[in-house]
């Protein structure tokens, strides 16, 4: 079986290339989706530390955690899609204003 020290290495791995996406990149849709990555690298933790103590509850929450994630990516991709109708780019720099 898989140590739970190489999970959690993969779990930090995956948060900092999300973050990293996350700080780095302009652009609403990139944005989002390393907002996933870093969502994903939180249930390899959850069901690590879940098989660690022998318990299902992490797996459990993972499973709620992959359920928000997908209300939250229907509803950020129709926020990005509402955008690009009225503005020609969905880079956050241009979108600096609440006004349309």
């Amino acid at each position: 079986m898989v140590p739970v020290g190489a999970c959690l290495g993969l779990s930090a791995v995956l948060f900092a290339i999300g973050l990293f996406g996350f700080l780095g990149r302009r652009n609403i849709i990139l944005m989002l989706v390393s907002v996933e990555i870093m969502l994903n690298a939180v249930n390899v933790s959850l069901a690590a530390f879940s098989y660690q103590l022998h318990d299902m509850r992490g797996q459990i929450i993972a499973l709620f955690v992959i359920a928000v994630a997908a209300a939250e990516a229907a509803v950020g991709l129709g926020l990005v899609i509402a955008l690009s109708r009225t503005r020609p780019g969905v880079n956050v720099d241009d979108l600096t204003q609440l006004r349309w």
